[in-house]
C-alpha cells in the first residue's frame, strides 16, 4: 500500500533576533517570579510549593500564578502581556 503521511510540528517557530537580549538575573532577591501553569493535574501543588521555597529561601518579593485553559493551547495574550510587564523571571510548567 503506497500513501502520503502528513506530519505537523508542534513546536512554535523560535525568533531569529529576540527583541530584547538574553538577561540573566544575579539573584532572585526583590525580584518577581511568575507560573504559567498548563492545566494539567498537580502542576498547582508543585507551584504552591515552590513559591513558598522562592519567597522564604530566595527572598522572592511576589509570586505570581495563571492557570492555561489546558494544555494544547497557549497562555492568553494578557497572561503574557502582564507577565512581561510584571514579571522579573517565568516559570511554565506541567504536572501529572
Amino acid at each position: 500500500m503506497t500513501g502520503t503521511v502528513l506530519l505537523y510540528d508542534p513546536t512554535a517557530p523560535r525568533l531569529a533576533r529576540p527583541e530584547q537580549p538574553e538577561q540573566l538575573l544575579a539573584a532572585l532577591a526583590g525580584k518577581v517570579v511568575g507560573f504559567i501553569d498548563n492545566a494539567k493535574p498537580n502542576f498547582n501543588y508543585l507551584v504552591d510549593d515552590l513559591a513558598e521555597l522562592l519567597k522564604s529561601k530566595h527572598g522572592v518579593r511576589q509570586v505570581l500564578k495563571r492557570q492555561k485553559r489546558s494544555a494544547s493551547v497557549p497562555a492568553p495574550d494578557e497572561v503574557i502581556k502582564e507577565f512581561a510587564e510584571q514579571c522579573d523571571l517565568v516559570i511554565t510548567g506541567s504536572g501529572d
